[in-house]
């Protein structure tokens, strides 16, 4: 039996090292695009504040989107909870509640990411080692979950890091596609064009994809990009992958068979994961790209209230001051 504090705490490691990972793989692919793009195009930093679902925060702390206040606000702000750098301190201090579940080397390199990031006291190295930093973050996040993966038991702990990764690798890739497919073109004249192809490029290495997309989809089109990161049963980046995994891992932890469910959590990932399983893209494009994402993150925040509920909320004992009296 696990203590709810326990495994409230590894769910956050999972889930603060994918946010961590996936804001620096984002900022990186980002500062390459820029560079690739023809002269007469503008540069594409709004969109990858609008991913993160925080444009309202940016426009009230910093003055417009260009490349250095954003990428100081995704990396180095402390008082942006979802830097890069809170991200890292808040996984620091999760970690530390919990490192009696945690080997050694998970813990040293969360401590060394922590305080790499933090001595640089909100100082962004210069343009052209932007991509060098960021790679070192990723590089770092990697060998924490390499760690994990490779050296950890599959307990109840580990099956909750796993959880929190998978529920947020699913919600962050929603996000990429839903901001990128309404925003990355500025003209329905590009579509098809060289520009048009390079946008759908960093889409796909934002997400880790554009190798294995190019092995197994050949040329790069929108409706094949969109399919292969919503639907590719294969990839571990789609979300109907991370949604499987979910719906696995929830049923591990409180060992009942996959056939049914035995709390809200796992009713509430089963019907998403189901409805992954059974759409087409073309349904997707044809009711609304937006809609559809739209409604899938709100059912990724049901799932992730739900598993609060299920198993880190704390109920009052039963003859407790909130609790039946007995007499």
């Amino acid at each position: 039996m696990m203590l709810s504090r326990v495994a409230d705490s590894v769910f956050w490691v999972g889930r603060y090292l994918e946010r961590a990972d996936n804001t620096a793989r984002f900022a990186e692919v980002n500062h390459h695009l820029a560079i690739d793009l023809p002269d007469a195009a503008p540069e594409q930093w709004e969109p990858l504040v609008a991913v993160m679902g925080d444009l309202a925060w940016f426009h009230a702390h910093y003055d417009g989107p260009i490349r250095e206040n954003v990428l100081r606000f995704l990396t180095l702000d402390e008082a942006y909870p979802n830097s890069i750098l809170s991200c890292v301190r808040a996984l620091r201090e999760n970690a530390r509640s919990v490192r009696e579940v945690l080997i050694l080397e998970v813990w040293e390199e969360i401590n060394r990411l922590y305080w790499t990031l933090s001595r640089r006291q909100g100082q962004m190295p210069p343009m052209e080692d932007t991509p060098a930093f960021m790679s070192r973050i990723r590089e770092a996040c990697h060998l924490i979950s390499g760690y994990m993966s490779d050296t950890v038991s599959r307990t109840t702990a580990w099956q909750f890091f796993q959880l929190g990764r998978f529920l947020e690798r699913a919600d962050k890739t929603s996000r990429l596609l839903d901001v990128k497919y309404f925003m990355l073109l500025p003209s329905a004249g590009d579509v098809g064009s060289p520009y048009d192809t390079l946008q759908w490029a960093a889409v796909l290495r934002s997400a880790s994809a554009y190798q294995m997309y190019r092995k197994s989809k050949g040329r790069i089109e929108p409706e094949r990009v969109v399919e292969y990161l919503l639907f590719d049963p294969m990839f571990p980046r789609s979300v109907r992958f991370c949604l499987t995994q979910v719906v696995e891992l929830l049923h591990r932890i409180s060992n009942t068979a996959l056939s049914g469910y035995s709390n809200p959590a796992e009713r509430l990932a089963g019907l998403l994961q189901s409805r992954f399983t059974y759409t087409t893209v073309g349904e997707v494009l044809l009711s609304g790209m937006h809609e559809f994402l739209d409604s899938l993150q709100a059912d990724l925040n049901a799932v992730g209230s739900a598993i609060f509920d299920t198993y880190f909320a704390i109920q009052p004992a039963a003859g407790g001051p909130d609790g039946p009296s007995g007499q």
